[in-house]
């Protein structure tokens, strides 16, 4: 029996969502004697946060840009990015658009992270290099670099008592295996959703979109209107019901690729599975998602905590099907060998702003000895098995009602329709332990999965409604410039 984890020393790493909303419950709803938030970039909200690409060129300091593009609205009701105890404006936007869009989202946390700011809580420009476990669980070390100058950057240390990770899903791409994708991208014609920054470019190019998430609806929908007809996307079952998007009749479904091959004028040919060919093709989008990847973390080998360090993500087999994880984590947060190490976002959902908000508070907690987790690293990892048994058995019922393999979504590391069983177990235990947050996070029940489930057509009407502004826009640019009087 291990005694349990009580960090005096925190630092968060990250400045998006997760981070921000993890930082200040440990400082304001915590007892700990210091706490600080370091973040890689010049600015705090992650993903929400999209710097100019020209802004850095003479700068020496490396670029992390976000996957955001310009334009990007997003999915989610101002309700559910909404951090406890301080609520999105409303209304973000009209009545008949009511998601907000990047910016809104953006100003939205670079608000809520003002105070932390202004209180030496959060360094900038400070990139995590290495993150390594002392011996006999001592505490981490974390080598930082100082990119806050254009000169040449600082390399420091400490030791902390506790880590939160907080640093999400959008840093590492996932490509296909596909047969011949790597000579592709060598060639500068296939192109990872995290790099798409609009349509502009890519006017009478004739494009093929791999994937039918949200990120490769908004892809196809943005070049139909610019690109050569038909824009091709590549799908291997419908999409799920909450990626809307409008149907286009200049957007052409197929199957999965088989393989690519290059041309001798440096275009592609993609041979489909069914045995066609599409020809041609001038850049290929990729839409195949990304993987967790904090590859600054080393840990001691659980078997010899005084042992030597390894990178934490060597602890499972990159072949296997649920290597897409974070391993070890005890409730998707407690690194089960040592809870002095934390995560915040290991999981994608539907409402990550809560989900960031009501884990941080179960950690915030746990951390500070109110609520209680298992007290042997055996028992901490039971949760990652009975997750990995579960989801596997659902993956096989899915497989078996549909007769196709089960989507690359329903893994480990999406919570799905358990999202809401999830938070509201943490819930029930942070309310067991402080009475007066009951009416201060949200409540996770049926009538709220209802709820959120209703933003799916709610999004469907929005985007409608979108559409039908363009093309009035459309009209009245198209009059006008045939009377000679078009305004811009």
């Amino acid at each position: 029996m291990e005694p349990p984890v009580r960090p005096k020393r925190i630092m968060v790493i990250g400045g998006g969502v997760c981070g921000l909303v993890t930082l200040r419950n440990l400082i304001e709803r915590g007892s700990f004697d210091t706490v600080e938030l370091v973040e890689r970039r010049d600015d705090v909200g992650g993903v929400w946060y999209l710097d100019e690409h020209g802004a850095h060129v003479a700068s020496k300091k490396p670029r992390w840009p976000s996957p955001a593009y310009p334009g990007l609205i997003g999915n989610v009701l101002p309700e559910f990015l909404s951090f406890s105890g301080a609520p999105f404006p409303e209304p973000p936007t009209t009545p008949q658009q009511p998601f907000p869009t990047l910016k809104e989202t953006y100003d939205y946390l670079r608000q809520f992270a003002d105070r932390y700011s202004e209180q030496g809580n959060i360094r900038l420009n400070t990139e995590v290099v290495r993150v390594e476990e002392l011996q006999d669980r001592k505490g981490w070390r974390v080598v930082t670099r100082d990119w806050s100058t254009d000169s040449e950057s600082k390399i420091s240390s400490d030791v902390w008592d506790g880590v939160v990770v907080c640093t999400g899903w959008y840093n590492d791409p996932l490509w296909p295996e596909t047969e011949g994708i790597d000579l592709v991208r060598e060639k500068g014609l296939a192109v990872h959703a995290k790099w798409y920054r609009g349509p502009q470019n890519y006017a009478g190019k004739r494009a093929l979109v791999i994937g039918n998430g949200n990120s490769s609806n908004d892809i196809a929908s943005h070049l139909a209107p610019l690109a050569q007809s038909p824009v091709y996307r590549s799908i291997r079952r419908p999409a799920l019901r909450h990626f809307v998007s409008l149907p286009d009749s200049r957007i052409q479904d197929v199957v999965p690729v088989k393989r690519f091959s290059l041309q001798s004028d440096n275009k592609v040919t993609a041979e489909l599975q069914d045995g066609t060919t599409i020809e041609d093709i001038d850049v290929v989008f990729i839409g195949s998602g990304y993987l967790p990847n904090p590859s600054f973390l080393y840990v001691r080998s659980p078997e010899s905590p005084s042992g030597s360090l390894s990178p934490l993500m060597s602890q499972i087999s990159a072949q296997a099907p649920q290597s897409r994880r974070i391993p070890s984590l005890h409730r998707h947060i407690l690194y089960a060998y040592n809870p002095s190490l934390a995560f915040i976002g290991s999981v994608m959902c539907f409402t990550p702003f809560t989900i960031a908000d009501v884990s941080s508070m179960w950690l915030t907690l746990a951390w500070a000895d109110e609520v209680a987790y298992p007290s042997t690293s055996e028992e901490r990892l039971q949760f990652e098995k009975d997750r990995i048994e579960d989801v596997e058995r659902r993956r096989g019922i899915e497989a078996q009602e549909t007769g196709r393999e089960a989507s690359s979504l329903f893994t480990y590391s999406a919570l799905g329709t358990s999202e809401e069983d999830y938070a509201a177990a943490l819930k029930r235990e942070i309310v067991a332990a402080r009475t007066e947050l009951k009416n201060v996070l949200p409540e996770w029940n049926d009538e709220r999965r209802t709820w959120r489930q209703s933003m799916y057509p709610i999004k469907h009407q929005s985007l409608q409604w979108l559409k039908k502004q363009r093309e009035q826009k459309a009209t009245v640019v198209e009059n006008g410039v045939a009377n000679g009087n078009a305004t811009y």
